[in-house]
């Protein structure tokens, strides 16, 4: 445990490293998609955003506008472009097939690319967070700080038949989580949605999602879930872990205890320390997970 820990301590001064690296000596392939564009989003997704910024806008008319699942609180929303997802892959492959250094998203994904580190975090994540998904996820899960979304961490997974083919059962650091499916062609592949992490049934129930190009599914960090193997082809899915300080500062979702912080780069886990003078800074981690 002791060497996990340190293993973990290092992944922020690494991942600096490489993004200064990337920053200087990467060729983008389509610069174009690095900067958030409305032309990007679907219409159906600016739509929704539209009506969430409306004054009258409230939960069951929302509902109108996108797909439920169960009583998970799982929702499918229309999010990209069929052209925006094309051009991303393009570009996504481009820095996979470089000799550019590369951090993994988690220790259960092998292939991906971390996006902070590709240089997308303030010119493209950070805008769709603060601007488009907020109003949606204020309205979606109140409860979970869905209007306060103050940081994330957003990184791209890959699966193939000769790589990661599927994902196991697990929870996720973050409040509300953001999942995009890219493309390419592929053939099954469903995700599959358990319980809440913190009120787990003996026999838990499970639902399978069909994953749909340019759409995402919308739901709580906390609910277990995974990837079942894809039959054929290949499959790039953006995630966004989307988190809010004002409901993790109470009490660390992985640790479950009150967190005790050490200092960190960027968004860290999406703590914060209040200041002297009132204001918070997003930079650091449970000292604890």
């Amino acid at each position: 445990i002791e060497a996990e820990v340190q293993r973990r301590k290092q992944l922020i001064h690494q991942s600096v490293e490489r993004k200064a690296i990337i920053s200087k000596c990467y060729k983008q392939k389509h610069p174009e998609v690095y900067i958030l564009q409305d032309s990007f989003l679907a219409p159906d997704f600016l739509e929704i955003v539209r009506y969430c910024t409306s004054p009258d806008a409230h939960l069951h008319g929302l509902l109108r506008y996108i797909k439920s699942f169960s009583d998970k609180r799982i929702y499918r929303i229309p999010v990209f472009t069929e052209e925006f997802c094309q051009a991303f892959v393009d570009e996504l492959e481009n820095f996979e097939q470089s000799d550019m250094p590369k951090g993994r998203p988690n220790t259960m994904n092998n292939y991906g690319v971390l996006l902070n580190e590709l240089g997308m975090d303030e010119t493209f994540i950070t805008p769709l967070r603060e601007k488009y998904l907020r109003p949606i996820t204020a309205l979606l899960y109140p409860d979970l700080g869905g209007a306060c979304l103050d940081s994330h961490k957003a990184f791209v997974v890959k699966y193939s038949l000769h790589e990661d083919l599927d994902l196991s059962s697990h929870y996720d650091n973050a409040e509300v989580t953001l999942n995009v499916s890219l493309g390419r062609d592929f053939t099954e592949g469903n995700l599959y949605f358990g319980d809440f992490s913190q009120d787990p049934t003996p026999v838990p129930k499970y639902i399978e999602i069909e994953h749909v190009r340019a759409q995402g599914l919308l739901h709580r960090g906390g609910q277990i879930h995974g990837a079942l193997p894809i039959g054929s082809g290949e499959r790039w899915n953006l995630i966004i872990w989307m988190r809010s300080s004002a409901i993790r500062n109470q009490l660390c979702p992985m640790c479950n205890k009150k967190p005790e912080l050490v200092e960190a780069e960027g968004f860290g886990d999406g703590f914060t320390e209040t200041l002297k003078d009132d204001v918070p800074e997003t930079v650091n981690l449970c000292s604890l997970w």
